[in-house]
């Protein structure tokens, strides 16, 4: 890990240790002092303290007594509750947000949506990833509920602490981006209830992809608990 700058302390020192997490490089199981972490970073106990306390609140470490903090790792049940929150959060959101989205909101939406077709077509998974974080979170936030934008970024670190991605393994980048579009028309098209039946579309896809890549088991082939609004639903 880089050395933190002391402007923006602790947003920065909770960045890196959160990139740390999710990139591999404080590995899964993995036990270290909130000491050593702050002399890594060249920084003071407090905010690196502070910044894993939230971490924890995420799942991501936990604090072991006279220890110090463990990575944790994700399992395929982690991965199955992860997505099970974002059906019952990013769909009704998705629908409130298409409701409330002006004219200079969706020409926001459709720029990010740009931003990852160029990735894509770069063949940029990184800088695809990001746009595509950025996608779900303009739209949790033009649902009204900033907080709601927030707890999805920590759900989308479950997964990708996991290390694991659909891109390449599952499907295409250009194939990810096609799924975004159809979300994209529904919302332009000022059609709340398609909008809100894409993402919910796309959310169960990337589930059902990513759980079948980790257990080994064809698509298809498994029945995934998944709860949404309406009850129990199976990808299969």
């Amino acid at each position: 890990m880089e050395q933190v700058r002391s402007d923006g302390m602790d947003a920065r020192v909770l960045g890196a240790l959160r990139a740390a997490v999710i990139s591999g490089e404080l590995a899964p199981g993995s036990l270290h002092s909130v000491q050593a972490l702050a002399t890594q970073l060249g920084v003071s106990r407090t905010p690196v303290r502070e910044a894993l306390i939230k971490l924890a609140q995420l799942g991501m470490v936990r604090f072991e007594r006279n220890r110090g903090v463990r990575v944790l790792q994700t399992s395929l049940h982690d991965l199955e509750e992860v997505f099970a929150l974002r059906l019952l959060l990013e769909v009704p959101a998705t629908r409130r947000a298409c409701e409330l989205l002006d004219a200079a909101g969706r020409r926001e939406l459709r720029r990010i949506f740009r931003a990852m077709e160029r990735a894509a077509d770069a063949d940029d998974d990184f800088a695809l990833w990001e746009h595509d974080r950025h996608f779900h979170r303009a739209l949790l936030q033009a649902s009204g509920n900033t907080r709601l934008a927030h707890y999805v970024d920590g759900l989308r670190d479950t997964v990708l602490r996991r290390g694991v991605s659909t891109a390449r393994s599952s499907r295409s980048l250009h194939e990810i981006v096609a799924e975004h579009l159809v979300v994209l028309e529904r919302i332009e098209a000022a059609d709340a209830d398609g909008a809100a039946a894409a993402m919910r579309a796309h959310v169960l896809h990337t589930a059902e992809l990513l759980i079948a890549q980790e257990s080994g088991e064809p698509v298809g082939s498994l029945e995934i608990d998944l709860v949404w609004t309406d009850g129990r639903v199976r990808t299969d």
